[in-house]
């Protein structure tokens, strides 16, 4: 019987209009395509007028669906071009590939199983072998590419395959024949993964013909595969059967399940990590379209892709004249003609657009590149396809919110006061919840208020298998993400992760998942000693309160949480800080400084008082570490709980030359804490720190000189000019401190004083008046 085998390059152009004209030149009664057969199930859809590439055959396990395939198809794929050629034409059409089934077990044997030199079964380990040899990854076509003299593979098969012309017999004999001689050539081992896993795929293809062969003699096969498959496909140079099973007996299994899913037009380029993808999709769409009319002139081609670069410069608001696009088709075709190729391809395209319409600057083309060469295009699939219940529900509700997705990231922002803004939101942060990333919060610009917020939406291709994964939590999109938080809650000990899945589960309306995690974390809380952790859930838990009410949302029972947490923080505090090292004392400083930001945003008085006497008990004593003093001594005076004289005294003690140097300066920096107000309108305070700094010795100096530069390096600029000033007038009258000796004479100083000072432009004037 005759088996017509077309080699083909996925998502050629070329090759899709070769297998077109291939199966009405020689119409065949069963059509085989490369892929694996469990899209045999829902290979019917691809014929439905619904159904809009670019899309993507998703087969997945299902106990394990981030284990998953695509194999996505554009209108150019020759593929797409055979399964919709034979479905309008009444005949079947199936695949014969390696079934997914065992090529994911055999995936996942293969992960699992034991590196060289690691124990087995708890076994000695081996010893480590010698490392093997590399072995350069083959690249059929750029072999064929460097044969015939090029330097770049892309630009020979447009050459060769993709713009020529003739009988589609001829040009499949001459793939078959050209990949043959790679083939024979290559060098790698048999037990090269790459190979053996071609030559597994193989057999299987080859078991698949012999027994449409056998079942139906008479019937003439097409089997449309990539081109390096075609001569092991060829019936008359088939090994002997016998021979031809040894990769492909007892292979294990999984289950697995197929669905068609939109594709877009960047995922099937190079830069998407799709192995055989295009670099230049929109291009080859357009060339496909060129290619499909009934008589293609190729002038036609190179003007029609140049109108369209010039529509689209003026989208972006940049000339681009009707003549400046006649004068740059005509230098497209006389650099293809001098370049010596068939026909203009897009590098002639895009030297003659940056030549004449972007006046020789690539920029301008950079701009229209996304959107032409390779397209913004999304796909759809029918109505009736199968999906997931969870991907049916977040369809219905885009279709319901209006909220389209597309392939290109577009900005939108939401104002929460608007219900159907609101809606949108909430089912961005549900997916968020999911894993299923479809919009990533932007900054939303200059506004303090909270009714505001900005995304970032890019719909991409990959989060179909993230829908298929978040599955297993629920039907529906809200009940999934509550069952979701719900699950995080439960296997989270963390008391800063609960709360902050409390203000998730709060922005993304989840109420019961709200209960299921204040649950989790009053239960941990209750018996949570660690201070530090408690201290951080306070601040979450408190803007979860304060901002609540934009949402319309109850937050009494987290009120509830948040107030036995702080009483638990307030009653362990003065504990906790004794006896600190200097990493437990910075992680203190910062639960310190997080919990108060909470805490004033609710201006809680029955909160406040136990905060303030928490701290109190923390910013006297001396055995406190020096970071957290200074940073409960800094609060409380913030707030008006003790006076200037009283923070004077505690600085005075903590700052004495009695005092511990290091725990001295650590004092300081968490008292100072970036703020340099104090210093600046207090002079006691700046000269008790002036006497400090004067008092040290050499040696302390120079250890100190790291944290108190580290300290005063967070004051802006011109803070610590303003602070260099006051120290400057310390003693003078009207200033608090008395200035310090520093045992210099100041009139035997002053000839070099004022020397210096006429070289920088300044006047020295005496205390006296006198210049």
């Amino acid at each position: 019987m005759p088996v017509d085998v077309y080699g083909v390059r996925h998502h050629g152009p070329g090759s899709a209009r070769a297998v077109r004209a291939a199966l009405e030149e020689q119409p065949p009664d069963l059509v085989l395509v490369e892929g694996c057969p469990e899209l045999d199930t829902i290979v019917d859809l691809l014929g439905e007028v619904d159904m809009v590439p670019p899309v993507a055959g998703l087969v997945y396990a299902v106990e394990e669906p981030r284990q998953a395939t695509f194999y996505p198809l554009a209108h150019f794929s020759p593929e797409w071009v055979a399964a919709r050629w034979a479905l309008a034409h009444g005949v079947p059409v199936r695949f014969l590939d390696l079934p997914a089934t065992h090529s994911f077990a055999l995936a996942q044997q293969e992960a699992e199983a034991p590196r060289p030199g690691e124990p087995d079964d708890g076994d000695d380990p081996d010893p480590a072998p010698e490392p093997p040899v590399p072995v350069e990854r083959l690249d059929p076509i750029g072999t064929l590419a460097a044969t015939a003299g090029y330097n770049d593979a892309e630009r020979w098969w447009e050459d060769a395959v993709e713009q020529r012309h003739g009988s589609p017999a001829e040009r499949f004999a001459a793939i078959r024949e050209a990949m043959a001689a790679v083939r024979s050539a290559d060098a790698r081992p048999a037990d090269d993964p790459e190979v053996r896993s071609n030559a597994r795929r193989e057999q299987w293809m080859r078991r698949v013909l012999r027994a449409e062969v056998k079942a139906a003699p008479e019937a003439r096969i097409a089997v449309v595969c990539g081109a390096w498959h075609a001569p092991a496909l060829v019936p008359a140079d088939f090994p002997p059967a016998s021979r031809d099973t040894d990769l492909i007996t007892k292979l294990p299994k999984t289950k697995v399940a197929a669905a068609w899913t939109p594709w877009t037009a960047a995922r099937l380029s190079y830069a998407s990590g799709y192995g055989a993808g295009v670099s230049a999709p929109g291009w080859y769409q357009h060339l496909f379209d060129h290619l499909s009319l009934p008589d293609p002139d190729p002038r036609d081609l190179a003007a029609s892709w140049l109108v369209r670069v010039a529509r689209t410069l003026r989208e972006e608001r940049l000339d681009a004249s009707t003549a400046s696009v006649v004068e740059a088709a005509r230098l497209a075709e006389t650099l293809a003609t001098v370049r010596g190729r068939p026909s203009v391809g897009l590098s002639e395209l895009d030297d003659a657009a940056e030549t004449v319409l972007c006046e020789g600057s690539r920029l301008p083309l950079d701009l229209v590149h996304r959107r032409l060469v390779v397209g913004e295009e999304l796909g759809s699939v029918p109505a009736s396809a199968p999906v997931v219940p969870l991907a049916a529900d977040l369809t219905r509700q885009q279709r319901s919110l209006r909220f389209r997705p597309t392939a290109s990231a577009q900005q939108v922002d939401l104002d929460l006061r608007r219900e159907g803004q609101l809606a949108r939101s909430v089912l961005l942060h549900r997916l968020q919840l999911l894993g299923v990333p479809w919009g990533e919060e932007a900054d939303a610009g200059r506004t303090t208020g909270t009714f505001k917020e900005s995304w970032t939406l890019e719909w991409r291709p990959e989060l179909a298998v993230d829908l298929v994964e978040a599955s297993i939590w629920g039907t529906t999109v809200a009940a999934a993400a509550a069952a979701r938080a719900a699950d995080r809650a439960a296997r989270s000990a963390d008391l800063a992760e609960l709360a902050a899945l409390v203000s998730t589960c709060l922005t993304a309306d989840l109420p019961d998942g709200i209960e299921s995690v204040l649950d989790a974390l009053d239960a941990r809380a209750a018996v949570q000693h660690d201070v530090p952790a408690l201290l951080a859930t306070v601040e979450p838990l408190a803007r979860t309160c304060r901002y609540g009410d934009v949402r319309g949302v109850d937050t009494g029972r987290v009120r509830t949480v948040l107030g036995a947490t702080v009483v638990r923080a307030c009653v362990g505090l003065p504990m906790a800080c004794a006896s600190l090292d200097e990493e437990a004392a910075d992680e203190m400083v910062t639960a310190i400084a997080s919990a108060q930001r909470g805490l004033a945003l609710l201006a809680d008085e029955e909160l406040d008082a136990a905060w303030t006497e928490a701290l109190e008990a923390v910013s006297a004593p001396d055995h406190v570490a020096g970071g957290v003093a200074g940073r409960a001594t800094r609060i409380l005076l913030d707030a008006g709980r003790i006076d200037a004289d009283t923070t004077a005294h505690r600085m005075g003690r903590r700052l004495s030359l009695a005092a511990s140097a290091p725990q001295a300066a650590a004092w300081l920096a968490g008292f100072l804490a970036g703020d340099a107000v104090l210093l600046v309108h207090d002079a006691t305070l700046l000269g008790l720190v002036d006497t400090w700094v004067s008092g040290l010795d050499e040696g302390e100096f120079e250890d100190l000189l790291p944290l108190v530069r580290r300290t005063f390096a967070e004051f802006s600029a011109a803070e610590r000019r303003t602070i260099g000033e006051q120290l400057s007038r310390l003693g003078r009258p009207g200033t608090a401190a008395a200035p310090v000796d520093s045992g210099i004479d100041l009139e035997q100083a002053r000839p070099a004083v004022q020397a210096v000072a006429r070289f920088v432009g300044w006047k020295v004037v005496a205390r006296d008046g006198a210049a």
